[in-house]
């Protein structure tokens, strides 16, 4: 008798779904081939798994063509030469665009669906493998600075650096086509260095002027009517009478030099000259021209960079000359000038700054005219160290000595401190005398120093001697300081007494710093106006005084 087959999945062990589940494809096809050759129809179970697992199959094969697909997009695209950005320099006609390339021209077609708004001269194009231009960037963001130096007539522009290069000749970018272009501009190139994209500002530049001169009158400025006088002599004649200059052919100066000891009222001197010139204007002729006052310090002019200081001058009167053309009335006050415009064989240690600066500033000076444009003024206390070709008639053609106050002078500059508005402990006539007398006198508690002549002689110089419009302004702002302490603890407004005075007096003198804290001879004869030549010696008397009872005790 024929034993009957048995169908998986009977007895014990996993179920029929489960044994089917961990078949493969081709295990249920041989199931399936099984009953097929014994002429049997497979279970239904059988063949919806067989399907099934065929689908998984598919799906994996799919997801799997899938990957493969990207994976080959991926490697493609890094396989790919890089595109190409260029500088569009013009266009030519509607297809076609002249592009510069790292260095080279070539001519590119463009693609037509390129708005021509985004295709202006000086922008960044791609360009794809064909060298055809298929997208825009806009204006490059980065680029060389150089300094235009000359507009063509054809509107191209030449350019050049301050350290020196040889200068080139570039285009303008549509966005620069209309704009006024001026030497001295500071223009940015594109990466190709073949258009001018953008104006930029300065890196530096000395923009120091007073929106608003201070009002200083002539008659504010005290014990200085010599300098005064000599500065609107060589200031404002010029001005009010050119007809009389030009009739007697006489030049006008293009300049003047106040020198003297510090404190003695230079910077204020050039600060007056620009309120009061434009107000003798207004009343001699009606007109009124705004001033345009620049202050710089000599030292800040100096740099370690090569080139550097010397573009700093041009930039100085630059800005000066643009000014004076608008209409203003331009100052330009150099302080401490003998450190940027010193002797040229004085310059630093391995450094030729001043051997090529005193060139450029008397450069710059020929090359203005007369005051009618720019008014110079330097301020040293130390004439004798600037370089003698910036002194010379032409350059700097006046030089104004600014004195030390006598007693005379020292009384009016106390009496424009010490004014009505202040409230004072008595009569203020008799204030600004007694702080005179005590400032001016020469006596042995007002020796300051001692000098010993060449020739054997000697003698002292007093407090008085050294005076300065500064130290009396500084003696002034003490006894301030001291009524106003007094009136605080007092807690009732006390007015400046002569003992303030008189305390602020000493104190000044003794805790001064502009005077040098040694007895070295050449420190003191830069705040004096003797001949290093016939001094031998110059000690500070008190110095010697207290080192002689020191070592007596």
């Amino acid at each position: 008798m024929a034993r009957r087959r048995r169908e998986p999945g009977t007895g014990t062990g996993p179920s029929p779904e489960e044994r089917l589940e961990r078949m493969s494809a081709l295990q249920l096809i041989d199931l399936i081939s099984e009953h097929l050759a014994i002429q049997e129809k497979p279970p239904t179970r059988y063949v919806r798994h067989l399907r099934n697992r065929v689908e998984e199959l598919e799906d994996i094969r799919d997801q799997a063509e899938g990957a493969l697909s990207e994976l080959n997009d991926a490697v493609e695209k890094l396989r790919a030469p890089a595109l190409r950005l260029g500088t569009l320099l013009h266009r030519i006609g509607n297809e076609r665009a002249l592009v510069c390339v790292g260095g080279g021209e070539y001519v590119c077609n463009v693609d037509p669906l390129l708005p021509d708004a985004v295709l202006e001269g000086g922008m960044r194009v791609l360009l794809n493998e064909a060298y055809a231009v298929t997208d825009s960037f806009g204006l490059d963001k980065s680029g060389p600075v150089v300094r235009l130096t000359e507009v063509l007539p054809d509107g191209r522009i030449r350019v050049g650096q301050d350290a020196g290069i040889t200068d080139t000749v570039v285009v303008r970018a549509d966005a620069l086509r209309k704009e006024a272009l001026k030497p001295g501009m500071d223009l940015r190139l594109d990466a190709n260095q073949r258009v001018a994209v953008e104006i930029v500002a300065p890196a530096r530049r000395f923009d120091r002027s007073l929106s608003t001169v201070e009002p200083i009158p002539w008659s504010d400025i005290g014990g200085q009517d010599a300098a005064v006088q000599a500065i609107r002599d060589s200031i404002e004649m010029p001005i009010l009478h050119a007809n009389l200059f030009k009739r007697f052919e006489h030049p006008v100066p293009k300049g003047f030099l106040l020198y003297g000891p510090p404190g003695c009222g230079k910077t204020l001197l050039g600060k007056a000259t620009a309120h009061n010139l434009r107000r003798q204007i207004q009343t001699e002729t009606g007109e009124d021209r705004p001033e345009f006052f620049i202050s710089v310090k000599g030292p800040e002019i100096l740099n370690m960079w090569v080139g550097e200081s010397e573009r700093q001058v041009r930039e100085l009167f630059s800005q000066c000359r643009d000014k004076a053309e608008e209409g203003y009335l331009v100052f330009l006050f150099i302080d401490e000038a003998e450190s940027v415009l010193g002797t040229r064989h004085g310059g630093r240690v391995g450094n030729a700054i001043i051997s090529t600066l005193v060139p450029m500033f008397c450069a710059e000076m020929d090359g203005m005219e007369a005051l009618r444009n720019v008014v110079v003024i330097l301020a040293s206390n130390r004439a004798d160290l600037i370089d003698p070709a910036i002194l010379r008639p032409g350059r700097i053609d006046r030089k104004i000595r600014v004195r030390r106050p006598n007693r005379e002078a020292g009384r009016e500059i106390y009496g424009i401190y010490l004014n009505e508005r202040l409230p004072l402990a008595e009569d203020r006539r008799k204030l600004i005398d007694a702080v005179t007398e005590a400032h001016f006198a020469e006596t042995e508690e007002n020796r300051f120093l001692e000098i010993a002549y060449r020739s054997g002689r000697r003698e002292f110089l007093h407090r008085g001697d050294l005076a300065s419009g500064a130290i009396i302004a500084a003696i002034v702002e003490r006894a301030k300081e001291l009524a106003i302490k007094r009136s605080v603890l007092s807690g009732a407004e006390s007015g400046i007494t002569r003992e303030d005075l008189l305390t602020a007096f000493e104190r000044e003198y003794r805790e001064n710093e502009l005077f040098p804290p040694t007895d070295i001879t050449e420190d003191w004869l830069k705040l004096t106006d003797f001949d290093p030549q016939n001094v031998v010696r110059l000690t500070p008397y008190r110095l010697r005084h207290d080192a002689e009872r020191r070592g007596s005790i």
